[in-house]
């Protein structure tokens, strides 16, 4: 046992300084991590390390889907549901299909279903080293949230898959039967998503006020909906993808903000350890996985994963242009109907509720707004070639790849060496694509958004964020939770604090001045801040003052600082 921990607090240590240092050497993280742990296996002294498959694909993967999940923005995520459908299911049959064909060509005597299970293993790909590579470079939001959103929901269709062709190597599979199998599996998937999540997010509510509570029952959130998922044959992967989302879309309204801080902060490191912990364990397993192939196949073996690599770069490549075309036609629709729908919105507004249907009035109006915003996003945020050369260029294999290979069945023929090929695919994607991938995002020329618009955007929204807080100010039957009238000189003096603010988000979107008296301001406060923290470490190492004392003065620090860092 104490072995393990040694490994274990040696592996956190590793991730920790690896993802310190990546950004620096402008490499992701999981290439370097890849390469470290193959560099850690061959070690002298270094001990034979071998995880359960189950392990990954029970305890692993459902936490690391669902810290992904529950920071994807449902918004975008709808809004780009069409592609990353077409991503995450077709392409990723497409792609089992025919790297499947080519095993099955390449190794006749294990049998097609074989081959497609294995087509079905490397079909996926993983997105953490391409959206953390596009995070750092400015990708377009657009192309992260794709990015993202196949990631998440194309380890669905490769499991069951995956299941479907272990089932016909023993027996026979039909069509619709593997139709019907992956329909059930999404379906009640989504149900018992939809259920935990809303379920999990009520409870979480009602005890408000103990974030170490509501953290407790977030951390078995994604096992309550991947558990009783698989255990009906469902897919374990959609039922907390949907739980995640939909935990994500409702904590504005349900969780208070000091739950949602620390939710946000519990997954990310989470989602870090677990993430890289997988493609360091990657890279130290590949040394075992090699002993296990006889000496005289292990050349062969190595060649035909770098041949089904490349099958899946050109299947991914020739995937992409229709998918480029379709995103194309969409944005010249959407430029074509946005003067169609401004005008019948202004129609709309003009002629104003009818009696007694006021509410169906404001439903429709929010209808309204949000489908000019949703033409809006396609006419501005459109893909254009160099996104689709990004997309296509992004089909690293990381966790799935890494456990489902080591599900196969234990008596297939030829075992061995299905493994070492799907290991090999991974390794040569991380490194290869995810290695090369920021030279093709420089390359391409590819911008995020710009910075002065979203600098103008953010100000529109404060400044109606100010606008709703002046007008409850300003109203007349404001009173206190007791139910007795706020002092008249505080309410003043707030009234003119948040016209001031008001002001000042105004003067944010004429002017950009790091001079400015805003700008000095918010300088001061941090100042302020860090004489109060200093002072605080004074009081703390005298000793003057209890520690509960302390806590409370050093919680409220930090909460200012948010405010001003």
């Amino acid at each position: 046992m104490q072995e393990w921990a040694l490994l274990a607090v040696t592996a956190v240590l590793i991730i920790v300084v690896v993802s310190y240092f990546a950004p620096k050497l402008g490499v992701a993280a999981p290439v370097l991590l890849v390469l470290v742990g193959m560099a850690c296996s061959q070690l002298p002294g270094a001990p034979h390390l071998f995880v359960e498959p189950e392990w990954i694909l029970t305890i692993v993967l459902p936490p690391i889907l669902y810290s992904a999940a529950v920071n994807v923005p449902v918004v975008d995520f709808r809004r780009n549901f069409a592609t990353i459908g077409s991503l995450s299911v077709l392409l990723v049959a497409v792609s089992a299909f025919g790297t499947g064909l080519l095993i099955w060509w390449l190794l006749p005597q294990i049998g097609f279903a074989a081959a497609l299970a294995l087509g079905a293993v490397i079909s996926p790909p993983d997105a953490v080293a391409a959206t953390s590579i596009g995070k750092k470079l400015g990708l377009p939001p657009r192309l992260v949230t794709i990015l993202e959103g196949e990631g998440l929901v194309n380890d669905a269709t490769a499991l069951v898959l995956l299941r479907t062709a272990i089932v016909a190597i023993s027996a026979s599979v039909t069509f619709g039967s593997a139709l019907g199998d992956f329909a059930f599996a999404v379906s009640v998937g989504v149900a018992i998503g939809a259920a935990v999540g809303i379920v999990s997010v009520w409870a979480r509510s009602k005890i408000q006020g103990q974030p170490v509570l509501t953290t407790a029952i977030s951390y078995v959130v994604p096992f309550l909906a991947f558990i009783p998922a698989e255990e009906v044959h469902a897919s374990g992967v959609i039922a907390v993808v949907v739980a995640g989302l939909i935990t994500g879309h409702l904590s504005a309204r349900k969780f208070s903000a000091h739950d949602r801080m620390s939710e946000r902060t519990n997954w990310r490191t989470i989602q870090l350890l677990l993430e890289n912990g997988v493609f360091l364990l990657m890279g130290f397993e590949l040394t075992a996985v090699i002993s296990a192939v006889a000496d005289d196949g292990v050349a062969r073996t190595l060649l035909i994963g770098a041949l089904a690599t490349a099958a899946l770069v050109v299947l991914r490549v020739a995937f992409m242009i229709p998918l480029i075309a379709m995103l194309r036609r969409q944005q010249r629709r959407a430029d074509a109907f946005t003067s169609k729908l401004d005008s019948f919105v202004d129609r709309f507004l003009a002629r104003g509720p009818q009696p007694g249907s006021e509410k169906r009035y404001d439903r429709g109006v929010r209808s309204l707004q949000r489908k000019q915003a949703d033409i809006a996003f396609y006419a501005s945020e459109g893909l254009g070639w160099r996104g689709g050369a990004v997309l296509a260029w992004s089909g690293m294999r990381g966790v799935v790849t890494l456990a489902a290979a080591q599900t196969l069945p234990t008596d297939l023929a030829h075992r061995d060496e299905l493994i070492l090929i799907a290991f090999s695919v991974a390794i040569l994607t991380l490194v290869v694509q995810g290695g090369s991938l920021p030279l093709v995002i420089r390359w391409l020329g590819i911008r995020g958004n710009d910075e002065e618009h979203e600098r103008r955007e953010y100000a529109r929204l404060a400044g109606e964020l100010v606008i709703a807080t002046q007008d409850m100010l300003e109203n007349p039957d404001l009173r206190r939770e007791n139910g007795k009238p706020f002092d008249s000189a505080l309410l003043e003096k707030t009234r003119e604090r948040s016209a001031a603010m008001g002001e000042a988000f105004d003067r944010m979107l004429t002017e950009h001045d790091p001079d400015s008296k805003m700008h000095q301001g918010r300088e001061l406060q941090r100042m302020m801040m860090d004489a109060q923290q200093n002072a605080l470490l004074d009081a703390r190492a005298g000793g003057t003052y209890g520690s509960h004392t302390l806590e409370r003065a050093q919680n409220f620090i930090d909460s200012q600082t948010a405010r001003f860092t």
